[in-house]
């Protein structure tokens, strides 16, 4: 409990929240041209092969995650409603991408409106998991490409 009798991660509005962030060796541009790809698609959001990239663009995936686009700005935010099966309300989701020195990009996951300390813990396990995995895809394609370069 924090000072105002409140749980860590816990908002006087907006129920439980989380935020996690990873700076990664790539521009804003590959960032985004990976997070909105059919991959990166499936990894963060599920198995959305037609969504087009627009505000007011609803969503479900088969892996039971559904929601709608609500802010999009290329290679900077995207923010969205984002609801499992199961869950009683959406929650909102934001992602951005804070451009840093030279060839890199923060890019952060916030998730907000959730229901419960357990579902927020939840979710720090998996944008965690998920940004893991984008350095991981995006610094072995960065590699490959600098291996075809330089043989």
């Amino acid at each position: 409990m924090n000072k105002h009798g409140r749980q860590v991660g816990q908002t006087a509005a907006t129920g439980f929240q989380i935020g996690v962030r990873r700076t990664l060796p790539i521009s804003a541009e590959a960032a985004w041209a990976y997070l909105v790809s059919p991959e990166g698609l499936e990894l963060w959001l599920g198995n959305v092969p037609n969504l087009s990239i627009r505000e007011g663009e609803a969503f479900g995936s088969p892996e039971g995650i559904s929601g709608e686009l609500r802010v999009v700005k290329p290679e900077s935010q995207l923010r969205l409603r984002w609801k499992k099966n199961g869950w009683e309300k959406p929650s909102t989701l934001q992602i951005r991408l804070l451009p840093g020195k030279a060839g890199q990009t923060t890019i952060s996951f916030h998730q907000e409106n959730l229901d419960h300390p357990n579902t927020r813990e939840l979710m720090k396990m998996r944008w965690e998991s998920v940004l893991n995995e984008i350095r991981h895809r995006t610094s072995s394609a960065n590699n490959h490409a600098e291996e075809r370069i330089n043989p």
